[in-house]
């Protein structure tokens, strides 16, 4: 999906309909477009996305802010914490803005209930999103600069990520963290005010600092290094706000990420469109907690179970057919904790049909202890179907009985064709607040993001998301 920017006018717009035959420059086309953009050349439906991605980005945040996750985490943050300047979401503790980064992405990321950028399964808001904040809480940035960096740094780190898609993450690496450090370099270089050629040098110092391993999903690990994106990412606009010099071409370079990170990198991804066409267009926001790819895979269930003339035990198997990256992410059919079961096909089925829900209790340790559950994952039998689209899924019951029965979605509750709607994040916020955050009110955030444009001080957001 695309939409045409509102002005004509500015420098930015001499960067749309690029190219390949600039793909050699593109780091530095890439610089020069994010330094000169204005939140005028944004067009209204991506200034609104902006908000809703981060009304999702708040609702997840306070979901996860009291897991043992961070729990931990946080303790072992604060032993090094260089002040108290910056807070975390739903909590009482105070860190300096580099451990604010980290801690805040952590929770946003801990329970795969964060935004998913469909092209390239990036989580995109969370590594941006921390360290915008963690940045605003140290030095004036209002609401609109805050949201125009997080359009440009969202935008940039899905560029990156569609360059090295799909062969990037196949290969093991876990590309919300190895593209979000990206995202949050150049957003917060452009909130900083950084030139063309320190920014360059910013996505050079995060070129550096660029890791993750999908080997991590299902532990506490994983997000650790979605928190490291966020980190890392404003340490690199920090350092080149200070002229801390980088390469040239850290991305496109012989040796750079995208020519390491891919056999066969997407090169005009990195500037075809820029300026004209959006990422936070392709961002979808999730129903449910766990992988993406089990959206559909628990709507079906959910249809199924509504009509269901049959009980658990009636079922002989489960066939799934989907995308082969439908198992390839969650054939996990031993899962342990609640973390494990956010990218289990074998737990998702077996809980959503056995109870008719798919919250966060779902997809809790307690319910991955449930006997029942554990044994009915044996029964769920995968089929590839390289035609069917990430956001569809077929899930079938062969009774023993003899009997079949059905449900196809072809797109899931929270995809591009059936996104959730502005009162459903609302919704959705209001409930991961009552879930885990711990008294925090969830209207007055709600009200502030829609108006964010207009708040003078972006700070303000971080006041009403914190415990005091």
């Amino acid at each position: 999906m695309a939409a045409q920017s509102d002005s004509s006018s500015s420098e930015a717009g001499s960067y749309q309909g690029s190219t390949n035959r600039d793909a050699g420059h593109a780091t530095r086309r890439i610089a020069q477009w994010v330094a000169a953009t204005t939140w005028r050349d944004v067009p209204m439906v991506v200034r609104h996305e902006a908000k809703r991605a981060l009304i999702n980005y708040v609702a997840v945040a306070l979901a996860g802010c009291t897991d043992p996750t961070v729990d931990k985490a946080v303790r072992t943050y604060q032993r090094f914490s260089a002040g108290l300047s910056a807070g975390v979401i739903g909590r009482r503790e105070r860190v300096d803005m580099l451990n604010a980064a980290a801690l805040n992405a952590i929770s946003a990321n801990v329970f795969d209930f964060d935004d998913t950028h469909i092209p390239t399964i990036i989580h995109p808001s969370a590594p941006v999103a921390a360290a915008l904040f963690a940045l605003a809480q140290t030095q004036p940035i209002s609401g609109e600069a805050l949201l125009l960096a997080f359009v440009l740094g969202v935008e940039v780190e899905c560029r990156i990520g569609k360059a090295v898609s799909p062969e990037h993450y196949q290969r093991g690496w876990h590309i919300t963290s190895t593209c979000g450090v990206f995202g949050a370099a150049a957003a917060v270089a452009k909130a900083l005010g950084l030139s063309a050629q320190q920014l360059v040098w910013a996505l050079g110092n995060a070129s550096a600092q660029a890791g993750g391993l999908v080997e991590t999903l299902g532990t506490m690990s994983k997000s650790l290094s979605v928190g490291n994106a966020a980190r890392n990412g404003l340490l690199s606009a920090l350092l080149a706000a200070d002229d801390f010099s980088g390469p040239d071409a850290p991305l496109e370079g012989t040796r750079g990420f995208v020519r390491v990170a891919a056999t066969a990198p997407k090169l005009d991804a990195l500037t075809d469109g820029l300026g004209h066409e959006w990422a936070l267009l392709s961002n979808t926001y999730k129903p449910y907690p766990c992988g993406v790819v089990l959206n559909p895979v628990i709507d079906a269930c959910l249809d199924l179970r509504r009509d269901a003339r049959w009980r658990l035990d009636d079922i002989e198997r489960v066939e799934l057919t989907g995308h082969p990256l439908l198992r390839e992410r969650t054939d996990r059919p031993n899962a342990r904790t609640g973390r494990e079961a956010q990218v289990s096909a074998q737990h998702a089925v077996a809980v959503t049909l056995a109870t008719g829900l798919a919250g966060l209790a779902q997809f809790s340790d307690d319910a991955v202890a449930e006997p029942s559950l554990r044994a009915f994952g044996a029964r769920l039998r995968f089929i590839d179907a390289a035609a069917f689209p990430l956001e569809a899924a077929e899930v079938a019951l062969v009774l023993r009985s003899g009997d079949r029965v059905s449900r196809r979605i072809d797109a899931a509750r929270g995809s591009l064709a059936a996104p959730l709607a502005d009162v459903e994040l609302a919704a959705k916020l209001r409930e991961l607040a009552a879930y885990g955050g711990w008294g925090v009110a969830p209207q007055p955030l709600i009200d502030t993001l829609w108006r964010f444009d207009s708040e003078t001080d972006a700070a303000t957001l971080m006041q009403l998301a914190c415990v005091n």
